[in-house]
């Protein structure tokens, strides 16, 4: 046993640590179950009965009946045989690579040093899961939200969940309790019939879950990078789902099985946000580096730079990003890549935002060659709200967006028509910082959320606050 002195509480406190060569599950062993073994095995999808998110768990049996760590006795433990490569390949992990060697042979060394439980007290948190929810003290941050594309469901983040509420918020209809303690954001698939999160534990691990909306189970948890995970969508046909990563790659996988399809690692800087284009093939992102990029899906290559590059041209990090559902035209000319030679492209808008305020409208793909100091792509930019945006979102049809600004304990709900500069409503009635935007896809109610935990329901076209509540599950 070795003591820990809390310094900045003067309390003594006891834990139980290994020896200088023995195995620590706290830090060596639990990361390893984290990234392959959790997203089966969590109290939200617990695969064959087999739960692995706590110490306590790793010692009882499955459904198998056998136990699947028995201290000091790899030889009995179950878990040891599923992870086990034999002829290639791995009962465990279900998907994903095997463990290697190494990490096999020093979970065997931790059983055989008899599973000894190393977590710090001050590490130690009560279960957190479907039969015991979060308990707020205080409304929790709001990051993001969402209506379902048949505008019944508000989507809201929580504290190690996402709050199901009716879309006039009178009513909270579920509470989706998953591994991650962030979330960071949510999307609706485009028939509605699943909930993409992006989230995780900051320095730990990410996570992107899959909901099956009307059953209200987790049907997928995907462990993804060492940090959180941000700015999830939707590809136009359901087929993917895109988001950003703290380690400055653009990822996107399969909402069925998991794989992950795509990873760009052009950014320079943690990439906040995502979007697919209409038809399906690029992905364009933004990111803290004040860029944003474009990404071919099926070769997984960096395509361009949307913004202008040229230092100074933008001030601070991107944030936000929405693809314009419908433009003026269908096509327009861009430049093959041998150059000099244009052929006909879907034409597709973005609008993109941050830390400057100023929303920008983009054409997703260059029509003129680059050149040193152009910012060629913009086609408008528009009055700026107040500190920097983290959240644009365009109407059903393209002629409207929204954008949310904050700056010193102060926020703001700007309402734009697409092809004006100047902002066509200001809500009313916002009382703190503002995090994310949502229209009801019938265009007749933006939602709003930020710092107080307050949800916001506005008229776009006036900009009167109809409705507000506040998110404190009891």
């Amino acid at each position: 046993m070795r003591w820990a002195f809390a310094a900045a509480c003067g309390l003594l406190v006891a834990s139980a640590a290994p020896a200088a060569d023995q195995v620590s599950y706290f830090k060596e062993v639990r990361p390893l179950f984290q990234q392959h073994c959790q997203g089966c095995h969590q109290p939200a999808k617990a695969q064959g009965g087999y739960v692995m998110t706590d110490h306590a768990g790793l010692l009882k049996a499955g459904d198998g009946g056998k136990p699947g760590v028995k201290p000091g006795k790899p030889a009995e433990s179950f878990l040891l045989d599923e992870i086990q490569v034999k002829g290639g390949k791995a009962e465990m992990p279900k998907s994903g690579a095997p463990l290697k060697p190494e990490q096999y042979a020093l979970i065997e060394k931790w059983i055989a040093e008899g599973a000894v439980d190393d977590t710090p007290a001050s590490a130690k948190t009560k279960a957190i899961d479907a039969d015991r929810p979060p308990v707020y003290s205080s409304p929790p941050v709001i990051t993001s939200l969402a209506f379902s594309p048949d505008d019944k469901l508000l989507a809201v983040t929580g504290y190690h969940e996402v709050l199901l509420y009716s879309a006039d918020g009178e009513k909270l209809l579920a509470r989706l309790v998953g591994l991650s303690e962030r979330i960071q954001a949510v999307a609706f698939s485009p028939d509605g019939k699943l909930l993409a999160v992006a989230g995780g534990d900051p320095g730990r691990f990410g996570e992107i879950q899959i909901w099956d909306v009307e059953k209200r189970k987790l049907k997928l948890s995907v462990p993804v990078t060492y940090d959180t995970v941000y700015g999830v969508s939707w590809a136009p046909d359901g087929s993917k789902v895109a988001f950003g990563c703290a380690d400055n790659t653009v990822r996107a996988i399969d909402p069925l099985t998991g794989k992950q399809v795509v990873q760009m690692g052009t950014h320079s800087d943690w990439v906040l946000g995502t979007v697919f284009s209409r038809d399906g093939q690029h992905i364009a992102s933004v990111s803290r580096d004040m860029s944003t990029k474009l990404t071919e899906v099926a070769t997984e290559r960096f395509i361009d730079n949307v913004t202008s590059i040229t230092p100074g041209a933008l001030k601070g990090g991107l944030m936000a990003i929405d693809i314009r559902p419908k433009v003026d035209k269908a096509t327009t000319k861009v430049p093959d890549d041998e150059g000099g030679k244009f052929h006909e492209k879907s034409y597709d808008e973005l609008i993109t935002a941050g830390s400057d305020g100023i929303p920008r409208l983009y054409k997703m793909h260059r029509e003129a060659k680059r050149q040193i100091g152009d910012d060629s792509n913009k086609i408008r930019q528009y009055e700026a709200v107040v500190g920097r945006v983290s959240s644009a979102r365009f109407n059903a049809d393209g002629s409207k967006f929204a954008a949310v600004g904050s700056l010193d304990g102060k926020g703001e709900v700007a309402v734009y028509t697409t092809a004006a500069d100047k902002k066509a409503a200001k809500c009313e009635g916002i009382s703190g910082p503002v995090y994310t935007v949502a229209w009801k896809k019938d265009g007749t109610a933006i939602a709003s959320g930020g710092f107080d935990g307050k949800v916001w329901l506005h008229d776009p076209a006036t900009g009167k606050l109809m409705k507000a509540f506040t998110v404190l599950p009891k």
